[in-house]
């Protein structure tokens, strides 16, 4: 009888020590999964709106989770995943904050295979196009979950220049056969950026050249960017605000030169935009009121109201709700002990990296 006791209490301990070696690493199928979720800012309402969706596909699927808030900073971000881990996190969801840096999203890698757990990036570019694949290639428990970055620019240049030319004579507020252009640019070395305030503007060109018209002429000649910049980097309002409250304090419809069409990186720097002109008498959605073309991206219901109300034009819709059911959908992977890119062949998977997720854009002019 001792001796089966003794041989009893040793499978005790030998069953006990392997259900501890087995809790940090990847959860298994039937295994709690605790997903530590990390956004580069709360205040961004996009991302926002990515929130909200998630927290519904997390709860709905039964997964516990945590949000944390990286308030634009990447050192707090990654001392919000340090703890994260100590405390038995065991999947990663994160919105790099500093978009586009390998060495930021490597570090980020690192930990994650340190600890032996997957990872998903999303929204925010983890590598430079000329790096495309080294960070998300280097870990076989890594994903990412995002768009295309160039396809917001060329549909929202493709939007803007199909308006201009249906709407030229109209836009063309002082006759001179010309229309100046402001551009809001929503951070410094962001990818989406980047490609947005370029091809916003190249591909609206191609249009209207096409139709036999002049290109687009930015407003102010002595500034050789060709935009504004949120010098912050946080696509805000605010900024936008600012800025095109000093423009109309010289450039108007009095002196002859006044901004007749606007491109903003996200909606939220139009709506920035448009406070600015509902201050000037612009933009009031009245049939009384004249109307500055104003474009976004994002499609944010701030957005849509105001193109409902008339005081904007268009926005190109970046899919919050699709982008949290595509995370979600990696998690219940995670989840149901699958590999993390298990059953993605519906996806719109990257040509280039197989573990890269787009989720497409939409124009949205209104319902």
């Amino acid at each position: 009888m001792k001796k089966f006791w003794a041989l009893m209490l040793v499978a005790v301990m030998v069953f006990s020590l392997s259900a501890c070696g087995g809790s940090k690493g990847t959860s298994g199928k039937g295994s709690s999964l605790n997903v530590g979720v990390f956004y580069y800012t709360y205040s961004d309402t996009y991302i926002s709106s990515v929130r909200t969706a998630l927290d519904k596909s997390l709860t709905d699927a039964g997964i516990k989770y945590q949000n944390y808030d990286g308030n634009s900073n990447q050192t707090t971000q990654n001392e919000q995943i340090d703890t994260a881990i100590s405390q038995g996190t065991n999947l990663l969801i994160v919105n790099i904050v500093t978009s586009g840096s390998m060495d930021a999203s490597n570090s980020i890698v690192e930990k994650a295979k340190a600890a032996k757990i997957p990872v998903i990036f999303f929204n925010r570019a983890v590598e430079s196009d000329e790096d495309e694949g080294k960070v998300l290639g280097s870990y076989d428990k890594c994903a990412f979950v995002g768009t295309d970055a160039p396809e917001a620019g060329h549909m929202q240049g493709q939007m803007v220049g199909d308006y201009v030319v249906k709407n030229f004579d109209a836009i063309d507020l002082n006759g001179d056969g010309k229309i100046s252009y402001a551009m809001f640019m929503g951070q410094l070395g962001n990818v989406e950026a980047i490609y947005r305030t370029q091809f916003g503007v190249e591909d609206a060109d191609k249009v209207i050249t096409a139709a036999g018209k002049p290109a687009l002429q930015y407003f102010d000649s002595s500034n050789s960017d060709k935009y504004q910049v949120d010098k912050d980097g946080t696509w805000s309002a605010s900024a936008a605000n600012d800025y095109m409250t000093t423009n109309l304090a010289q450039y108007s419809e009095a002196t002859n030169n006044m901004i007749e069409l606007i491109i903003c990186n996200n909606d939220g720097m139009a709506e920035g935009v448009i406070s600015a002109l509902n201050d000037k008498g612009y933009n009031l959605g009245t049939a009384d009121c004249k109307t500055i073309p104003v474009f976004g991206v994002d499609a944010t219901d701030a957005a849509k109201q105001l193109i409902a109300d008339g005081k904007m034009t268009g926005t190109i819709k970046q899919d919050a709700v699709g982008m949290a059911d595509g995370i979600a959908y990696l998690a219940k992977n995670i989840q149901n002990g699958k590999d993390l890119m298990a059953d993605t062949s519906n996806f719109n998977i990257s040509p280039k990296v197989s573990n890269k997720i787009y989720i497409p854009y939409a124009a949205y002019i209104g319902e």
